[in-house]
């Protein structure tokens, strides 16, 4: 029995049933908690936080270090639950960056900045709490992402009301339940309940700070519901990340890089590669190489590590995923390698699949999949493929991939995105800011600057 497991879930007359993702079967029950609840769990927080803010940084930081360890420490209870609700491979290992992730909110320094001095005047710049900061999660990376938003929030002095997704409640639950053993009273709770609740979470007034990641269409409702207590946000929205494949490029050298870059944790990844340009110098050797790796990548439970890839998460994106591979086969696009579900795996296994011989415009091309699926797209021209893949309203992440370094770099800096990778893709650092422009949102994660966005501005002159 997972007694982490057994600690957030409820009766089932009380809650929600929540499936396994690749069985199905009901693992748990969620509280489905109200507006009510959201409102007193918001005004326990807004008490909350004055003291916690008064401990300093030197005892947050010890206390988060704490946390931390205990992750650690509950990560293979931790990462049964999100392998069970999330369906990936290496729920574990979740849990065990999410640790990572903590330590390094915990030790990395922010100091005053000394803005201007003369003699005995000094203007200092300082970075000081907010006050009450709102999590709104996915269901992706539930814990992971969970401690990117909590970590920075409480290391600045703010306390944080957390609403994990709705297919993803009980690894949220279950990670702030290892939180509130070692912090006080209404320092952070997490709200399980439907988007009545996160709209309501997003409006409330004593808000100061939303931090949101998932799709663009929420974003833009977070920045409608923000107008309401004007707080302030950060949002990472979707993404359907381009990469260019350089002529000359050895293909053998990348494209085991690339294959992972796009299917990592099943496609299902913000930051994933999401389409791919290959110039027509080595596209069919691209193609077969991407193909290879797809018909040979493990498939299945998440619970068996021999696997690489899981189920999509939920039916709603298996559809999307199914409706975008079939629009493209009706095209006329070729279907290399997978085009179809894995029925044998489980309801919502998906094969991995390389589609070639589409162009943009195309579904496949123009819509995010956020699945095991990746287009191959023919070029002939550099600038062109910059063009094609500056196109779109998304600009979270991209990659430019080829033998010269140099080369890459250049064509990077004219790709429209918060990151660009050279010959890799979607690897993230704690000490790195990470966050998208264009329709991905807007803010850094991660790293000082991530600290300072959790943080209100105070300038001291003297």
């Amino acid at each position: 029995m997972n007694a982490l497991l057994s600690s957030v879930s409820v009766d089932a007359d009380r809650g929600r049933p929540i499936l396994d993702a690749a069985t199905r079967e009901v693992i748990g029950h969620a509280p489905i908690q109200t507006v009510d609840e959201l409102n007193a769990a918001v005004a326990a927080a807004q008490a909350a936080q004055p003291a916690w803010a008064a401990l300093g940084h030197a005892e947050r930081s010890r206390l988060l270090r704490l946390i931390a360890d205990d992750i650690d420490a509950s990560a293979v209870e931790l990462g049964e639950i999100i392998t069970h609700e999330q369906g990936k491979v290496g729920g574990e290992g979740e849990a065990h960056g999410a640790a990572h992730w903590l330590r390094a909110a915990a030790d990395i320094a922010l100091e005053p900045q000394v803005l201007a001095q003369d003699g005995d005047s000094r203007s200092e710049l300082h970075y000081v709490p907010l006050g009450v900061v709102a999590s709104i999660g996915p269901w992706n990376f539930p814990v992971m992402i969970g401690v990117w938003h909590i970590a920075p929030a409480l290391r600045m002095g703010n306390t944080v009301v957390i609403k994990p997704s709705e297919y993803t409640p009980l690894s949220v639950l279950a990670l702030v339940e290892i939180f509130r053993r070692h912090l006080p009273e209404g320092v952070i709770t997490a709200i399980s309940g439907d988007r009545e609740v996160g709209a309501a979470l997003a409006a409330h007034p004593d808000i100061a700070k939303i931090v949101f990641t998932g799709s663009t269409a929420t974003g833009r409702r977070i920045v409608e519901s923000s107008a309401n207590n004007l707080a302030r946000l950060t949002l990472e929205l979707g993404g359907n990340d381009a990469g260019i494949v350089l002529p000359g490029t050895d293909v053998d050298a990348v494209a085991d890089k690339l294959f992972w870059g796009a299917f990592m944790n099943t496609g299902q990844v913000c930051a994933a590669l999401k389409r791919v340009y290959v110039h027509e110098s080595v596209y069919e050797p691209m193609v077969a190489a991407l193909a290879a790796r797809a018909d040979a990548a493990p498939m299945g439970s998440g619970h068996d590590k021999t696997n690489r890839l899981g189920p999509v998460q939920n039916p709603d994106q298996f559809a999307i995923v199914s409706r975008l591979v079939d629009d493209a086969r009706e095209r006329g696009a070729r279907i290399v390698a997978g085009g179809e579900p894995a029925a044998d795996l489980g309801p919502l296994f998906y094969r991995p699949t390389i589609i070639a011989d589409v162009e943009d415009g195309a579904a496949i091309v123009d819509e995010e999949q956020f699945g095991p699926v990746l287009p191959v797209i023919k070029y002939s021209d550099v600038d062109d493929a910059v063009r094609r893949a500056n196109g779109l309203e998304q600009g979270l992440g991209a990659s430019v991939w080829g033998p010269d370094a140099d080369a890459a770099v250049e064509v990077a800096a004219r790709l429209e995105a918060g990151t660009v990778w050279i010959n890799q893709h979607g690897g993230v650092d704690p000490s790195i800011p990470f966050g998208g422009t264009k329709a991905s949102g807007y803010g850094l994660e991660f790293g000082v600057e991530g600290l300072k966005a959790m943080a209100a501005t105070k300038v001291i002159r003297r």
